[in-house]
């Protein structure tokens, strides 16, 4: 009998633990789908409104040096930071999906959908990396024609080697669960 009651106390736990990451996932979501809007609406309005904007990014970044001295870099900047931007909200909001779904199955993980699901969260990895090391690269060219900008930080655009090394490893588990998958189906075959 103390069996089944370990077993009930792991499923709630489980389930318990499922509608925390879940709820943790959509208030993530929401944060990184403001930030993106933000930029984007803030780069928008000051390339077609005012050029104040640029004095006040969404992050409270300044800017308005960058806009004034060359206004090919500052439009390169922000749309690398958009990019960034969106890649993450875009990740999130298929974290948030595959929760709404249901396909996160712990009694048979290996499956196709959870397969799919790592190799998009991967190639967005990857580009949220790409973008990021890209909009580094532009950084230290503008501080090196001496142009006063925030750091990479403020930025949004830190990290991005961080972004690439968890790419390659989604990678490597999205391998791992394509075998797992195919193990799967021949002991379902077997039985």
């Amino acid at each position: 009998m103390r069996h089944n009651s370990n077993i009930v106390i792991m499923s709630t736990t489980n389930h318990y633990l499922r509608i925390t990451l879940h709820v943790v996932a959509w208030i993530i979501f929401a944060g990184l789908g403001i930030e993106a809007g933000g930029f984007l609406v803030n780069t928008i309005s000051t390339l077609l409104l005012t050029p104040e904007g640029a004095k006040r990014l969404w992050t409270q970044a300044d800017l308005s040096e960058l806009y004034h001295h060359n206004l090919s870099y500052y439009v390169t900047l922000t749309s690398l930071m958009c990019i960034a931007a969106i890649l993450k909200a875009i990740m999130f909001y298929f974290i948030v999906r595959i929760f709404y779904d249901k396909q996160l199955n712990l009694s048979k993980p290996f499956n196709e959908s959870i397969r799919r699901f790592l190799l998009t969260i991967t190639y967005l990895a990857m580009g949220i990396g790409l973008f990021s090391l890209w909009g580094t690269k532009n950084t230290k060219m503008i501080l090196g024609e001496g142009i006063k900008i925030p750091d990479l930080q403020s930025l949004r655009l830190a990290g991005g080697d961080v972004w690439l090394f968890m790419g390659v490893i989604l990678l490597v588990i999205a391998q791992v669960f394509k075998k797992g998958i195919e193990i799967q189906k021949e002991n379902e075959l077997t039985v």
